[in-house]
């Protein structure tokens, strides 16, 4: 059967090879890329490039940071409150957090989360420097904010176990309703968070 050439063949499959990216999807992207002017294709492969030779992770918490940084703007931030570290699965859902602007404090990003079936396990995670931190001392709370699934859940019972002998305060993030929604309108995992994490009036 035939198809494109070699080269734009090879990129299509660059593209499908994406996470979420379709076959058609990776077919569209391509022409898009054969259609557009050559300096808007240049600029994506140099940002590709430089994504690629100058992101790395944080020495301390593992989100991102440009490499003449060691750690990150929010690890090097005096203003944070380095005692309370909130632990994530991917640096997306730091920047979640970081856009509702209440946090404070600093954060750690596991760069994952147990998926057993995916390949993830304990050891895939960045666990080690999790607990360096907690046993350093400095840490008065450990905020969870896994997300709220079977492997999330998973997740964050294994990170407080093995912190259990630290006397490090675990929390985790409120589970249940929004505010502002309403009732009739919110699934039964939702009711059932709600319920169990219910607080005094």
């Amino acid at each position: 059967m035939a198809g494109y050439s070699v080269t734009v063949d090879r990129l299509i499959d660059a593209f499908g090879r994406l996470p979420g990216v379709g076959a058609k999807t990776a077919e569209r992207l391509a022409h898009h890329l054969l259609k557009c002017p050559a300096e808007e294709a240049l600029a994506l492969a140099d940002a590709i490039r430089d994504v690629r030779d100058r992101v790395r992770h944080c020495e301390t918490c593992f989100h991102l940071t440009e490499a003449e940084h060691p750690r990150c703007g929010i690890c090097r931030d005096p203003r944070r409150d380095a005692s309370v570290v909130c632990v994530v699965e991917q640096p997306r859902d730091l920047l979640a957090l970081e856009k509702a602007g209440t946090f404070q404090g600093v954060y750690h990003v596991l760069l994952g989360r147990l998926a057993p079936l995916q390949g993830m396990g304990p050891d895939q995670l960045t666990l080690p420097a999790l607990e360096a931190r907690v046993r350093s001392g400095t840490i008065q709370e450990l905020i969870m904010a896994t997300n709220p699934n079977l492997e999330g859940d998973g997740t964050a019972l294994l990170v407080a176990t093995r912190l259990a002998d630290t006397g490090v305060p675990i929390t985790r993030l409120a589970r249940g309703i929004a505010s502002g929604s309403v009732l009739e309108f919110a699934n039964k995992e939702m009711l059932a968070d709600a319920i169990n994490g219910r607080q005094r009036f």
